[in-house]
């Protein structure tokens, strides 16, 4: 059965930008070994993407921190990445879980059977809302996450959404 792979949100701003992290930037080396063991071709990729009015937005009002703003530096999907990403389809999303790619993968399910893969950041954040919008679209696909290439906010929010996704039948 095909596998396929979700890169999720490895862009400047969570890496080593406005919201980056020292787990983040420790996963990369393993995002990019990830995403060189799947054809290009089975690989998917999200962008969080806000606008210039993002803190008047409901989610700038809990997270106060400008981010992931299109056309920026932050935006962007770390260059050595995106150099392995060039062939993915990529969804850019206003919040935390891509609805538009849940849909086009149930869309593509019912013509082809796959396995989901996700990795990236945040786990705590769109990692596990991702994880949990897919599995409750489509509850037969087998869907994974491999922790080794997923950074949360702080380890142990990290941790907590691995136990969420585990509890929700997402391997991990």
């Amino acid at each position: 059965m095909k596998k396929l792979l979700i890169v999720i949100d490895m862009q400047n701003d969570f890496i080593d930008g406005a919201l980056g992290t020292k787990e983040a930037v420790e996963i990369v080396e393993n995002v990019k070994n990830k995403i060189r063991s799947y054809p290009p071709e089975d690989v998917i990729a999200t962008m969080d993407t806000h606008g210039e009015d993002y803190l008047q937005t409901q989610e700038g009002q809990n997270l106060p921190v400008e981010h992931c703003i299109r056309g920026s530096n932050g935006w962007g999907i770390r260059e050595d990445i995106a150099d392995l990403l060039q062939r993915a389809k990529i969804y850019e999303k206003p919040t935390f879980g891509s609805v538009q790619m849940a849909n086009d993968l149930k869309e593509r399910f019912a013509k082809e059977p796959f396995e989901l893969e996700l990795v990236g950041l945040c786990t705590d954040i769109c990692v596990v809302s991702n994880a949990l919008l897919l599995k409750a679209m489509m509850p037969e696909v087998r869907i994974s996450v491999d922790p080794s290439c997923c950074a949360g906010v702080t380890p142990q929010t990290h941790e907590a959404a691995l136990q969420t996704m585990r509890t929700c039948q997402i391997q991990v």
